[in-house]
């Protein structure tokens, strides 16, 4: 068999159920071993045509959002690998295991199956194609022999899985994949493990010691609890122990929002008066800038890298930290801690009227400033409380790309919630949603964007690829037809500069903005726009209720304000 049909064949021996392709002069063998391992009826997996490599990265993220198992991409050379180093830096940002494969330009010039055959074969060569993704990389490698598919293939596997997950990347040489030698197990187990942290049972006494004996803990979560399991593990610990939950930038949901601890998304109120700070899988718990913890305040970490030793600079304060899956961790701190509460007790019931008060407020204010946003146009709080509204007792998930906020949502499901990730690559949430549409079919599945994050996702690719797989994404564009986030930036450093007194400031303007109905209808969705925040609820319904029935994906733009 050649090796490019065994590396394909052996994907599948690994678990991954999808090949999200974009494919170039370099894929002959990919194809022709995809025709091969169908005439021989090995087991394969799928092979989806991607009409961007950019679309392909954020798919197979939001595949293993739902599924927690890493997918394959495949793309075309260096060219197509660059379009893919967006989504690599994503990825990596958030610790999710990507398989990243991708076509290397021909070495030889002649004499040889898979020589170079056509001008780019020169023109797309590089001394180091892999720096291309190389700082985005847990693990790299070019495939040299065709003997090495299983083991290489196993290998990545495994390095992609293992604590922290993170995406790997394999360069392929059009004559090695040419190659045709006997492989005799490519459905054999894998031959290689993921190597999964466990918390060390003496740093989680101690955790919990700290804990037990704290006046004013926080706990800060960003990116979940790891499972269902762990969701409900923190639940009891936050509400056992009367301990307030921020999800400050959360990139996913840690508690429900309607749990007495949710405490909200800003930390503000809690973190210079509190003892002791629980930072749970947070790349940034607080921002340095705006918030400032008691110098004598304990902090513990608790996470996959709980030190994000990728980044160079990342200086928060960290006097235990604590290596573990973040499920696995919190169920065994809750066991940890549970012989500690009948000695705690005074503190915990002196402290949890205070802080149940202070939540409700919270929320109250949240939910007063959307519903006092209903103007034409409405602000994104008030579209967010609308959608919340409109997805009440239904299993949705939610994508956000700088559009809808998670305040005014009031999400209770622990795989309700995905932001767009910390690394600021934008275009994620449109594709990253349609990867997760596709492993969970039966949900329903919004991704909601600014209309600059839209332009970014290649919107036409996008829309192309939900008609084609049929994947009934509702698709929401907040147009406030600005870059509003570099709009706040601008002011939070300059409140009184020029550029805020501008008319209009700088290098921030998208207007005028084209119409995003007319994109998505190129594709056969539905569309609606909405100019006022009366008129938004009834949208919404008759949306979900298009996505739900006829099952073909729908957009509506909403003018917000700036």
């Amino acid at each position: 068999m050649t090796a490019g049909g065994a590396l394909l064949a052996r994907l599948k021996a690994v678990g991954v159920d999808y090949i999200f392709a974009n494919s170039g002069t370099d894929f002959p063998p990919v194809i022709e071993g995809l025709a091969e391992a169908q005439a021989r009826d090995l087991p394969l997996p799928h092979a989806l045509v991607m009409p961007h490599e950019a679309a392909a990265m954020g798919m197979a993220h939001g595949y293993y959002l739902a599924t927690g198992r890493a997918q394959a991409v495949m793309a075309h050379t260096n060219v197509g690998l660059a379009n893919c180093a967006i989504g690599a830096i994503n990825a990596a940002a958030e610790q999710v295991p990507v398989l990243l494969f991708s076509g290397r330009t021909p070495t030889t010039e002649a004499g040889r199956l898979g020589s170079r055959t056509v001008p780019i074969g020169w023109g797309q060569e590089m001394r180091d194609q892999h720096a291309l993704v190389r700082e985005a990389s847990k693990w790299d490698y070019e495939l040299r022999f065709p003997e090495q598919v299983p083991q290489i293939v196993d290998r990545a596997h495994a390095i992609a899985h293992s604590t922290p997950p993170g995406p790997v990347y394999v360069s392929l040489p059009r004559e090695t994949l040419c190659e045709s030698i006997a492989y005799p197990a490519l459905s054999a187990p894998p031959s290689a493990a993921p190597a999964k942290a466990c918390a060390d049972p003496a740093a989680l006494d101690e955790a919990a010691r700290l804990i037990a004996s704290a006046e004013r803990p926080l706990i800060v979560a960003q990116r979940g609890c790891g499972s269902q399991e762990g969701f409900a593990a923190l639940a009891r610990i936050a509400e056992r122990w009367a301990i307030p939950v921020v999800q400050y930038w959360a990139i996913q949901l840690a508690i429900a929002a309607d749990h007495p601890m949710s405490a909200g998304v800003d930390p503000s109120p809690y973190i210079e008066e509190a003892d002791l700070i629980l930072a749970i899988d947070c790349l940034s718990p607080w921002s340095p800038a705006a918030h400032r913890p008691s110098e004598n305040a304990r902090i513990l970490h608790l996470g996959r890298d709980p030190l994000y030793q990728r980044f160079p600079v990342r200086h928060f304060p960290s006097h235990l930290s604590i290596v573990s899956e973040v499920d696995a961790g919190l169920l065994a701190l809750e066991k940890a801690l549970a012989p500690l509460r009948e000695e705690a007790d005074r503190r915990v019931e002196t402290r949890r009227p205070r802080i149940e008060s202070r939540v409700r407020k919270t929320r109250e204010s949240v939910l007063a400033a959307a519903r006092a946003g209903a103007g034409d146009p409405p602000t994104k709080e008030h579209v967010s409380l609308c959608l919340g509204e409109a997805l009440r007792g239904r299993e949705a998930a939610v994508f956000s790309e700088l559009g809808c906020p998670l305040a005014p949502l009031a999400l209770t499901r622990p795989d309700s919630w995905y932001q767009e990730p910390h690394s600021g690559g934008l275009g994620w949430a449109f594709p990253a949603a349609l990867g997760f549409q596709l492993a969970r079919r039966e949900r329903l599945v919004v991704a909601t964007m600014g209309d600059g994050s839209y332009i970014f996702s290649n919107p036409a690719a996008c829309h192309q690829i939900a008609e084609a797989l049929e994947l009934p994404v509702l698709i929401l564009v907040l147009n406030n037809s600005e870059w509003g986030a570099v709009r706040q930036s601008v002011l939070g450093l300059y409140p009184d500069g020029y550029a805020s007194k501008a008319n209009t400031m700088p290098l921030t303007s998208l207007a005028p903005t084209p119409d995003f109905t007319r994109i998505a209808q190129a594709s056969r969705a539905w569309t609606a726009l909405v100019e006022t925040g009366e008129a938004l609820p009834a949208v919404l319904t008759e949306a979900i209720a298009h996505v739900e029935t006829e099952r073909t994906h729908a957009l509506v733009e909403i003018r917000v304000r700036p």
